[in-house]
This record gives structure tokens, C-alpha cells and sequence, in this order.
């Protein structure tokens, strides 16, 4: 019986209209993987393979992770973070800075 994580997974490989062979082929793992992932509730992908998953998927690891119904990330922040993940790492870290300055201003 597969989990949410492997409903998930598979609900946007179709919506993305790739294969199981395909989106192994772009995380460097095999189709049988995949289907385990997808299939079998024993499955526990290590956190890299999640995040490579994630990306190839063009959703984030937390939607994928996600326990209960959840609606699929919005559009715009799906954007938001597949702009973030192709940012340098300098420009990551000035973006988190910005957001904790944000941050503070709404605790005051």
C-alpha cells in the first residue's frame, strides 16, 4: 500500500507526464526504485535523493512530505523556490538576512 509520500510522488510524475524510467534516469537511481518509492509503505528515501526528487519533480520537499491532505503549493511559490535553489549561495544567504529583518519588524 503506498504512503502519502508515494502518492505524491507519483501524482506529479504524471502531472509531468514522465515515466517511472524516466524520472529515475534524472536522480540516477533505477525504475524499481521508484516504483518502491511509490508502491511499498517500507520505502525511506535518504534526504538527498528526496530533495533530487523534488527538484526533478519541480515541487519542494516539504509538499512531498506532507502528512495530511494538503493542497499542492501555489503556483507562485513553486517559482519562488525553483528561483531560490538555481541562486548562488551568497545571494541565498542575503535573501535569508532580509527575511529575518522581516521577520523582527513584524514582531515589534
Amino acid at each position: 500500500m503506498p504512503t502519502p509520500l508515494g502518492e505524491r510522488i507519483r501524482e506529479q510524475r504524471l502531472k509531468k507526464g514522465l515515466t517511472l524510467e524516466q524520472l529515475a534516469g534524472a536522480i540516477g537511481s533505477g525504475k524499481s526504485y521508484m516504483w518502491e518509492l511509490e508502491n511499498k509503505d517500507s520505502a525511506r528515501p535518504s534526504a538527498e535523493k528526496l530533495q533530487a526528487i523534488a527538484q526533478a519533480l519541480d515541487t519542494t520537499m516539504e509538499y512531498l512530505l506532507a502528512s495530511e491532505n494538503v493542497s499542492e503549493i501555489d503556483a507562485s511559490d513553486q517559482e519562488f523556490f525553483r528561483k531560490y535553489r538555481g541562486m548562488p549561495d551568497k545571494t541565498k544567504q542575503k535573501l535569508k538576512r532580509m527575511l529575518e529583518l522581516l521577520d523582527e519588524d513584524e514582531d515589534e
